[in-house]
This record gives structure tokens, sequence and C-alpha cells, in this order.
């Protein structure tokens, strides 16, 4: 019993120790971290060195790994020693800092493994400009000679803005250099000849901003030993034009030869149209042309809506080196509406002239019926005396049949006398139509006819003058309406009652004055107003 009692014991106490150590060995695997200061901090192109540790686990034989979050040019080997050296592309002026989270992970021979997430903090570092190797200014002599610093040859890796910076007491006189990187400089003789002995350098800044990085550069001027072609300027710079029929157009042509204006020969243009005529292209002095050209209505043909046109302009020196410019017009068809004014004031003018000239035969008609009407009034209290031969008679005898056929004979004026032989037969009844042979109702109703018709022309006309007198109201589609009507107003349906005579022509010129006075709202072109 006491045995037994010792085994159980024992046993029970194995458990425990077993248990113990047990609770020992299950400690977890876990990764641990460097513990100095912004140990995970690196500046743009700088280096970032760290060990990482492990603790727990059942086993001591470790071997980490990158999980997850590796970039180019990361190192990091299975003893936990991490290497890096970040590039300058990462962060920027904008974004100063970048985050880089990267994913450790440690395991051991028995399976176990732990993983920790780690941020890298990367620092923006700013670069000065980089400035490659500068190709050589090569200037002339009386030319405005320009250099321009490409991005090929002066940049910033970082993407900074650039500005140039002169240094004043290396600069030429007459030089200039822009902010932009343009230098500028127009020789005089003393400088490029001295030149042409010694080539010059002139040193400048170039500055990124804002960080305000300098770096210095340097730039060789030499003249230019080249027979070099002339150049053309054109002012201004455009090389295609659009412009209506009847519009001007005018360009200003500079020449200019590096070897001196004097090697310039000849300036012209040829072009694919035959209708702009070479004296379009006027010379002002040696080296200064325009050409001044106005193509007319007839430019376009009908019936197409516009013609594109190229001209190209040359210019050649003695060694018959050659600079061209190509300009392209697009004339686009347009109403000549200067004619077209010409046109509708000439049909205005024409039937105002036609009722001028009415108005004026009508006004002759009315003079000549006034006096028809007027003898015929005389004639009628005049009598008719006719001679009539009554044989012998030798006394006044009445010739009276009976009183009543007496009455009625002196009701009528008619008595019947013989004087010496001779009978005067008087008939105080005979009307105008026995003087002139025409009857006196007849030309009342003419007369009045005529002072009618005269007074419609006139009112027609006035209105017609009046409403029609400017340009802009002659456009409208209702000017040829009214004109027809006005026309066929003066169309006299008693022509040949009237006697008019077809080819009559008035002793006065229907002239403006003169169709004025007669129709006072006529304007003529002269002097209208739009």
């Amino acid at each position: 019993m006491a045995l037994t009692v010792a085994r159980f014991l024992f046993l029970s106490t194995g458990l425990l120790l077993s248990l113990c150590c047990t609770g020992q060995d299950t400690k977890s695997l876990q990764l641990v971290l460097p513990t100095q200061a912004n140990w995970n901090e690196v500046a743009e192109g700088s280096t970032l060195q760290f060990d990482l540790k492990a603790t727990g686990g059942k086993d001591e034989s470790l071997y980490f790994s990158l999980a997850q979050g590796r970039l180019d040019g990361m190192q990091f080997d299975s003893t936990g020693r991490f290497w890096w050296r970040p590039g300058f592309d990462l962060a920027d002026r904008i974004q100063t800092n970048k985050t880089v989270p990267l994913l450790f992970e440690v395991r051991n021979k028995l399976g176990e493994s732990a993983t920790q997430t780690v941020e890298l903090k990367v620092q923006h570092v700013n670069r000065p400009p980089v400035i490659n190797e500068l190709r050589p200014f090569y200037v002339r002599y009386r030319t405005q000679n320009v250099y321009k610093l490409d991005k090929e040859q002066v940049h910033d890796d970082d993407g900074d803005p650039i500005v140039f910076i002169p240094i004043a007491d290396q600069m030429p006189e007459g030089t200039k250099l822009t902010a932009q990187g343009e230098w500028s400089w127009t020789l005089s003789l003393n400088q490029f000849n001295k030149l042409k002995e010694h080539p010059q350098y002139i040193e400048f800044w170039v500055e990124d901003q804002p960080a305000k990085s300098r770096t210095k550069g340097r730039l060789k001027i030499e003249p230019t030993l080249m027979d070099l072609p002339p150049d053309v300027q054109i002012v201004p710079g455009e090389t295609r034009y659009k412009l209506r029929e009847n519009a001007s157009v005018n360009l200003k042509f500079y020449l200019s030869d590096p070897n001196g204006d004097d090697d310039i020969t000849t300036f012209g243009f040829l072009g694919d149209n035959l209708d702009i005529p070479k004296s379009a292209l006027v010379r002002n002095t040696a080296n200064q042309y325009e050409f001044i050209w106005k193509p007319g209505y007839e430019f376009v043909k009908d019936p197409y809506d516009s013609l594109q046109t190229t001209l190209t302009f040359y210019v050649l020196d003695k060694a018959q080196n050659r600079d061209e410019r190509k300009i392209t017009f697009t004339v686009i068809n347009a109403v000549n509406e200067e004619a077209r004014d010409r046109y509708f004031y000439s049909q205005y003018r024409q039937v105002m002239t036609t009722a001028w000239n009415l108005t004026e035969q009508m006004a002759e008609k009315e003079e000549e019926l006034k006096k028809s009407y007027r003898k015929a009034k005389t004639g009628k209290r005049n009598r008719s005396v006719a001679n009539a031969s009554l044989g012998a008679v030798t006394g006044v005898t009445p010739a009276v049949t009976g009183a009543s056929t007496s009455l009625n004979a002196q009701k009528n004026g008619r008595l019947v006398s013989a004087v010496g032989g001779t009978a005067v037969l008087t008939m105080g009844t005979l009307e105008a139509t026995e003087v002139i042979g025409k009857s006196m109702k007849d030309l009342l109703d003419r007369y009045n006819y005529v002072l009618g018709k005269k007074s419609e022309i006139q009112n027609k006309g006035d209105v017609f003058s009046r409403e029609f007198a400017l340009k802009s109201s002659r456009r409208t589609n209702d000017f040829v309406k009214r004109l027809d009507d006005f026309r066929a107003s003066m169309s006299l349906s008693g022509l040949v009652a009237l006697e008019l005579d077809a080819g009559w022509q008035s002793k006065k010129e229907a002239t403006d004055k003169a169709i004025k006075r007669v129709f006072k709202d006529f304007v003529a072109l002269e002097g209208e107003g739009q």
C-alpha cells in the first residue's frame, strides 16, 4: 500500500514538472524591431541599415524574409539584416515625405512564424539643376543672334522649375539673357572682329525653384564661318489666312543675311493662281518688302463658296542659298454689295426718271388742253358769219313766215338780212365744234384725265422715293415688287386718246436736282446715308 502511494506521488510530481516545462516552451515566436530613434527614416540618396531580431519559439534556428513591399535596390538576408538606398524619384517638392510599407516574416525549423509590418519614411532631397555640355553659340554680324537653352542641355532632375540668372560682369555689352534661358545679342563691328580673334566664354547661373539651388554654366561664343542662307521674317507671323473677297491683306517681310545685307540678290514669290499679280509685292528698301493684295469679287468663280491658294515667298543670295516661307490664303466668295447697291439705285433712279418725264410730258399736255379749252370757250361766244349771195335783194327784209316762226327764230338768233345784194347769215347757236372741228366735252374729259393721272403719279412717286431713298431699304425683297407696281401704275390706258407722242423728249435734262424738285424725297446715290 505504501509502495502504491509512493508511485502515485512520483507520477504526479513528474506530470506537474512536465506541465511546467511545457508552459515555458509555448511562448510564441515574435519579431523584435530596432529601438534606436528614427531607425526607419532615410533621405533620398542615403543608405538605410538595420537588423531585425526574434524572440520566443521552440527552436533557435531562425530564417528571416521580406514577404511584401520589396522595391528595387532593397536587400534583406535570412539573418535579418536590411540594407536600402532609395532613389530620388520617390518623394518630390510637393510631397516631401513618402511612406513605404514592408511586411517582414521570421520562421524556425518547427514551422513557427511571425510577421511584422514596418513603415519606412523617405524624405525628399532637392538636387541642383544639371547643365550638360553646351553647344557653342555661333553669332552673325548685323543680325539679332538668338540662342535657346533647351531641356536637353539644362534641366532639373527633380522636375523643379528653373530660371536663368546672368552674371553681370560676365555679360558683353548688348547681351541679354532671359529667365527662360534665351540669349540675344546684336554685335557691333568691333565686337564681331574681336570675336574672330578669340572666342569668348560667358558664365551664368541656373537656379531651381523654390529651393534656390544653383549650378553655374559656361557658354562658348564664336563667330560663324559658314556661308549661311538669308533669312525671311514675316509680320504677322501666321502661315494661314482667311479673308473675304474685296478685303485687303498686308504682310511685311524683313530680309537679313549673316554674310551682309548686300549678299541678298532676289526676293519674290511663286503661286498656284495666276490671278495674283506680281505687283502685289512692293519693295520699300533693300531688305524690307510689303505684300498688299485685295482679291476682287471675281476671284472666286461661281458656284464655289471659297478658293484656296498657296504662295511661296523666297529669297536668294549670291551663292544661291535660299530661304522660303509658304503662306496659304483661303478666299471666301462674297457679294459685291457696292455693285448690288448701284444696281438697285439705277433701278430706283430709272423709275423716278420715268415718272419725272411722264409728269413733264403730261404738264405740257395739260397746257395744250388748257389753250384748246380757252379757245373753245371764246368761239362759243362769237358768232359764225357766212357770206351768201341772195340774188338781187335791195332791201333789208326779215324772212318771217309766221308769228311763232318769227318768235322761234329770234330765240334761236336766226336772222337773214340783205344789204347791197349781199346776205349775211348769222348762226348764233354755232358751237366750238363748228369752229375748230373738236368737241368741247371731249376736251374737258381729256383735261380732267390728265390732271388725275398726273396727281396719281405725283403721289405714288413721292411715296416710292421716300420709302426707298436709302440703300438699306432697297436691299429688301419688297423693293422689286414695289418697283414693278410703280411701273405698272404709270401705264396710261388713254395714250391714244391723249395723243401723247411716244418719241417725246423733254427739253429739260433729268438731273438729280430736277427730279428732286418734283419728288422732294428723292435722294441721289452720292448723298445718301446707309
